[in-house]
């Protein structure tokens, strides 16, 4: 028999299919739905509905946009000789609060991971390629977490990019190891790309 009446019981299991949320965090927010005005309940459902639909990959890079091109792509003062390839737009999100990086960037999409059934194919490397191609990028900052996937990954970009002479560096990270760059404060961030060293 359930704890909550039916609907309770299925809008609580909808939050807990969310990253990082344990039953208990589903269930009080299940109740504060419950609490919202109908008004407020309709708004907050069509919120989530028009960031679905109208939320979409940037045609160059991946990241989120609902433009065509994202607001870094679109941006004509950026250093267009420099790529961070990062595994999915939070990491943009972290790099851009820094504000020191004038660069662009490329969103993988995730990480070469076995494990979760995460091949190189799956990930939007075929498109970095291209974008390499045309001979305006001098340097790939790879900006993998530093995780064995995050390792692997990077390792696997740089012998892609290898044979088109362009330059591929990785973050020197002040960043602990096993932890995610979403977490990085600033000047950690900042002294791991000044600091980013050739791979070889």
């Amino acid at each position: 028999m359930s704890e909550y009446i039916e609907p309770i019981e299925t809008l609580a299991e909808k939050f807990r299919r969310l990253p990082g949320v344990g039953k208990k965090s589903a269930v009080r927010m299940a109740f504060s739905v419950l609490d919202m005005s109908e008004e407020d309940a309709r708004a907050f459902s069509e919120a989530i509905l028009s960031a679905k639909t109208k939320v979409r990959r940037c045609s160059v890079c991946g990241n989120m946009t609902d433009e065509e091109l994202c607001s870094v792509c679109r941006d004509s003062g950026r250093d267009r000789s420099l790529i961070c390839v990062v595994e999915n737009s939070r990491d943009v999100i972290t790099f851009e609060r820094v504000r020191e990086y004038r660069g662009l960037y490329h969103v993988l999409g995730g990480v070469i991971s076995p494990v979760r059934g995460v091949g190189p194919s799956d990930l939007s490397t075929d498109s970095l390629l291209k974008r390499l191609s045309n001979g305006t990028v001098r340097e790939v900052i790879i900006a993998t977490n530093p995780t064995v996937e995050g390792e692997t990954t990077a390792m696997y970009i740089s012998r892609l990019i290898s044979p088109l002479g362009v330059k591929a560096t990785r973050l020197a990270y002040g960043v602990p190891v096993g932890s995610d760059l979403e977490y990085a404060d600033e000047v950690t961030l900042n002294r791991a790309i000044e600091g980013r060293r050739e791979i070889k």
